[in-house]
């Protein structure tokens, strides 16, 4: 059976960790920070995991993690 393709943009944004469970930084964290505020700037910094029901549509990105 052949190899198959990771999603290269998957690949950049996304980590698996060892329990299974797929882990992602925020959005909206790239430019026009000076209009919002240190609060939502420490909130957006954080590594979240990705919610159960978009778990079955991220893991086929990522085949071999």
């Amino acid at each position: 059976m052949p190899k198959l393709k990771s999603n290269s943009g998957a690949k950049k944004r996304l980590k698996v960790a060892p329990s299974g469970t797929v882990k992602h930084r925020k959005t909206f964290k790239r430019h026009l920070l000076t209009g919002k505020r240190a609060k939502r700037k420490r909130r957006l910094s954080a590594v979240v995991v990705i919610h159960e029901s978009d778990r079955g549509r991220v893991r086929p990105l990522l085949p071999y993690s």
